[in-house]
């Protein structure tokens, strides 16, 4: 089949991200993909090389360049190479180009190890520390601990954390409805514990300027601004030090935390994938089939702090 007549390969990137911005894609994705096919195609511009003439060897010439001037890593490889692969799957479909050379090309793949664990002990020991003296460092921890819980209570990322607004929590059902990668929602539950740090912060929420409506954001400083991503990242590593553990603590730990212990806890690796949100689940409607009482019980019956001990 020939390929469609284009005018330039810029206007080629320019209807591609248009179509990526049209499915709700991040605008941080958006540039991300800007960025790297730019880069790609200014290559072969240097080249001399139209897209529809571009093969397999070019592509790993283009790689070869990016480690020896840059010293790109394996994974920012393999991350450029998406990009350039899930754009030049675009082209061939929409008939800009006459083949995808990008469709069988791979990079070896080199062993990730996981990130780094601490046990349910030491999760304990950060969340369950006391109180510091002072009123304003009194009210920060409540409002740190209640991120911490939610962290490691739902395994929420970073950003997802940042973005909670009052209407995403059901403190009667115990739910979050979380805004992921791709502003794709799912639902996830939260344990009593989060329930009690949540409620407990939000007690002090008013006195820091916080405006209790639908939209507000939960999570804020003192002055009543969204607390930024460096700023909840700088507040974990702090609390965890206060509480004597030596670990460099981030939230991406503690969501990989919650992961390995509901997983090792339940078995249950759907029920996980669910929580977390993995983009492997295909299907763009993914709560249609989900059991949430089956979720919760499970939930309920494998998180360390899913719910309050009975005293002995």
């Amino acid at each position: 089949m020939e390929s469609t007549k284009i005018n330039s390969t810029t206007e080629l990137l320019e209807i591609w991200l248009k179509e990526r911005e049209i499915q709700n894609q991040s605008k941080h994705t958006l540039q991300a993909y800007m960025r790297d096919v730019s880069d790609f195609l200014a290559f072969c511009a240097r080249q001399n090389l139209q897209l529809n003439d571009v093969e397999a060897t070019d592509l790993r010439q283009y790689m070869a360049e990016k480690v020896e001037q840059q010293g790109l890593s394996p994974s920012s490889l393999q991350r450029l190479l998406s990009a350039i692969r899930q754009f030049m799957k675009w082209a061939d479909q929409a008939n800009y180009m006459a083949f995808n050379p990008a469709d069988d090309f791979q990079l070896k793949r080199q062993s990730r190890p996981l990130p780094g664990m601490i046990d349910i002990e030491t999760v304990n020991q950060i969340i369950d520390q006391a109180a510091p003296e002072g009123e304003v460092a009194e009210q920060m921890w409540l409002r740190d601990k209640a991120i911490l819980e939610l962290l490691y209570s739902s395994g929420l990322r970073l950003a997802e954390v940042q973005s909670i607004r009052i209407k995403d929590i059901d403190f009667n059902r115990q739910l979050l409805r979380i805004t992921g990668k791709g502003n794709k929602t799912r639902i996830v539950p939260f344990g009593s514990k989060a329930k009690e740090s949540v409620m407990a912060w939000l007690q002090v929420y008013p006195f820091w300027n916080g405006d209790f409506v639908p939209e507000a954001h939960v999570f804020i400083t003192q002055k009543g601004n969204p607390l930024g991503a460096r700023q909840i990242e700088n507040r974990v590593k702090f609390q965890a030090q206060r509480a004597g553990v030596n670990v460099d603590l981030h939230p991406h730990l503690l969501r990989h935390c919650f992961a390995s212990h509901m997983l090792s806890n339940s078995r249950d690796l759907r029920a996980v994938q669910e929580m977390l949100g993995h983009s492997n689940l295909t299907t763009t409607q993914i709560y249609t089939h989900v059991d949430f009482d089956h979720l919760a019980e499970i939930y309920d019956q494998a998180h360390p702090r899913a719910q309050n001990k009975k005293e002995a």
